[in-house]
């Protein structure tokens, strides 16, 4: 089967930063979908089985959508755009991927880049609280603070509240030199890091001194009602189940609560099971908590990244293990 897409000329620099230097974008698409592509004057037509011809064609289709909101393309954005097609993802719409979720202070546009983190978002904004489970390098954390930087420009949170257990993965914190605070910091940093992309180190400062952001360990939860806030919790997975009960009951009115962690990455004592999988267990009958899974096409780091989790997930089920699915899953309520 055969299916041409007619071009016009005031198209043609699109085409060729959807074709890519020496074709490399287009051969992706070829390689996914065993289809050929051709460009022959202003026609591109594509070659192949029919289903796989047709969904190639919307994968370009896509693309070009992009390309026209004045994205680049590259094999990220390449094989974000077949896993949208494979997956049948109609309900997304345009306004949704278009939709800017927040600005660094360099000014930056924070977009989602998958349909999983789209529902990631569209859960947390509809939920008091929410569960977010996936690999490495799938936005968990990233899009959770974004969320949360707008949350206090726009009033609806009166304080940001970061916290991570202190898990050491192979050292103990005994060895490390300094006080306790010295100790924490290096566990807190990738928040520190997050928190300086969107509000810029002054401001953060300012922020500190005057209590509206909080970056702690879990252990200093224990005891306060939070109320008010918008609250995160990253590396939720190297919690017990009593630092996780704890933590969920300091919510208090007017706040938000995001869970992130990773249940394949677990750095807990041998026969220590996550608190993470114990409340989403616990907890799955409650409508009002929503959940979302993030799998390896929602990863936006190297490509490579991507490879590795898929292959250590294909690992862990030959060895009848609990690795994550290596594609992305649906957002669902539990």
């Amino acid at each position: 089967m055969t299916l041409p897409i007619d071009l016009h000329s005031q198209d043609m620099d699109a085409y060729v930063s959807l074709f890519g230097l020496n074709d490399q974008n287009i051969a992706l698409v070829e390689h996914e979908f065993d289809v050929s592509i051709a460009l022959r004057e202003n026609r591109l037509t594509i070659t192949g089985e029919e289903d796989q011809t047709k969904r190639a064609k919307d994968v370009i289709l896509f693309l070009l959508e992009r390309i026209e909101h004045g994205e680049n393309i590259d094999r990220l954005r390449i094989r974000t755009a077949i896993s949208y097609v494979r997956d049948g993802h109609g309900e997304i719409t345009e306004d949704e991927l278009n939709r800017t979720i927040a600005v660094t202070h360099r000014g930056k546009q924070v977009k989602c880049k998958t349909p999983g983190q789209i529902q990631y978002v569209n859960t947390i904004r509809s939920h008091d609280l929410t569960f977010a489970i996936g690999p490495a390098g799938t936005g968990k954390t990233y899009l959770a603070m974004a969320l949360a930087v707008m949350a206090l420009k726009e009033k609806s949170a009166e304080r940001i509240i970061l916290t991570r257990p202190a898990v050491e993965a192979g050292e103990k914190l005994g060895f490390l030199p300094g006080d306790l605070s010295q100790k924490v910091d290096p566990y807190l940093r990738p928040l520190y890091d997050a928190l300086y992309d969107f509000m810029g180190p002054d401001a953060y400062t300012r922020l500190v001194e005057r209590g509206i952001v909080e970056v702690a360990p879990l252990a200093y939860m224990r005891g306060r009602t939070l109320s008010n806030a918008f609250i995160i919790l990253d590396e939720a997975q190297n919690t017990t189940r009593e630092q996780m009960k704890m933590f969920l009951t300091r919510m208090g009115f007017h706040s938000k609560v995001i869970v992130t962690g990773d249940i394949t990455q677990t750095d807990l004592p041998e026969g220590k099971r996550s608190g993470l999988e114990e409340a989403i267990r616990i907890l799955r009958n409650i409508p009002e908590i929503g959940i979302v899974e993030l799998g390896a096409n929602d990863i936006v780091r190297h490509e490579l990244v991507q490879r590795i989790i898929s292959a250590y997930s294909r690992d862990a089920k030959r060895e009848g293990g609990n690795g994550n699915k290596g594609g992305r899953m649906n957002a669902k309520e539990i």
